[in-house]
């Protein structure tokens, strides 16, 4: 082939490639536009009189900007408790969880024992069972031992998670061992490495996990609502529902509650999103 034909097809390579490019570029939008477009509807909502909600044809700005509407809720709802509630619940299980599935995860990773497969295999079956399956028989208990409408009731079925076991396991064995060696020959003990070498180098993995834990017990409606029975230990999400259960939907203050308890959601991923791409690329299946 002469040159002229290899640049012809050198620059037809790059056309196509820059066609690709703008392509995928269109389809990520309209997916992020898809997703956002729900959230951007309930944060304007939030802002609308309530007979603006259900004007016709529908409008996504407020015609009429307004903030009575959070003034109304936390007049209304007691949000300072629900707001404890919900970052005790979460933050607590957060943090004991952390604990308790990493040093799972240490053992499952770095560790050898009789049966270390076979408990693994089970972690990853209670991984695939979804909780509906398991809060009858953990109401009971609960129930049986006391701890209905408390803290403790909420957060110790909550202490570890399937999924934090079996992420945090991925990302430990992704660090050489030889760190381990060089320790012990110093002699340090299996926690020591545990926590001096391993978790240090995990920060990424860790960092993810508590993100991914926060979200989704702040988030919980079922658990929270089958425990608490009475404002006083309600998280959000629960204080919210049964609001709107027992009064006439009024959806513009409904709106403005979801918007208040969305944000430390928000803040808290702004905080950690650059650990995600870290984690998710060196906790790979090995």
């Amino acid at each position: 082939m002469s040159a002229l034909g290899l640049l012809r097809a050198e620059v037809g390579a790059d056309r196509w490639e820059t066609v690709g490019r703008v392509l995928l570029l269109i389809v990520l939008a309209i997916a992020a536009a898809v997703v956002l477009f729900p959230f951007a509807w309930m944060i304007f909502t939030s802002f609308k009189l309530e007979k603006d909600v259900f004007s016709y044809p529908p409008q996504l700005l407020p015609s009429v900007w307004t903030l009575q509407n959070y003034a109304d809720i936390w007049k209304r709802l007691p949000m300072e408790i629900y707001f404890k509630n919900s970052l005790i619940f979460a933050g607590g299980v957060t943090l004991i969880s952390l604990f308790l599935d990493s040093l799972t995860a240490f053992a499952f990773s770095r560790l050898e024992f009789p049966g270390r497969d076979l408990l693994f295999i089970l972690v990853l079956i209670a991984l695939m069972l979804p909780f509906q399956v398991m809060f009858i028989p953990l109401y009971v208990t609960v129930q049986s031992l006391g701890m209905l409408d408390s803290f403790s009731g909420l957060i110790i079925p909550r202490a570890t998670n399937a999924f934090g076991i079996f992420m945090l396991r991925q990302f430990f064995r992704a660090i050489p061992r030889e760190f381990d060696d060089a320790a012990r020959i110093d002699g340090a003990s299996d926690f020591y490495i545990y926590s001096r070498i391993i978790l240090p180098l995990s920060g990424p993995a860790l960092a993810t996990l508590t993100i991914f834990h926060f979200m989704y017990n702040w988030n919980d409606f079922l658990w929270p609502v089958l425990i608490s029975k009475s404002d006083q230990m309600r998280t959000l999400p629960a204080g919210l529902a049964l609001f709107m259960g027992e009064h006439v939907i009024e959806n513009a203050l409904l709106m403005a509650g979801a918007t208040l308890a969305l944000l430390p959601l928000f803040v808290a991923f702004l905080f950690a999103q650059k650990y995600f791409v870290n984690s998710i690329v060196m906790s790979g299946l090995k």
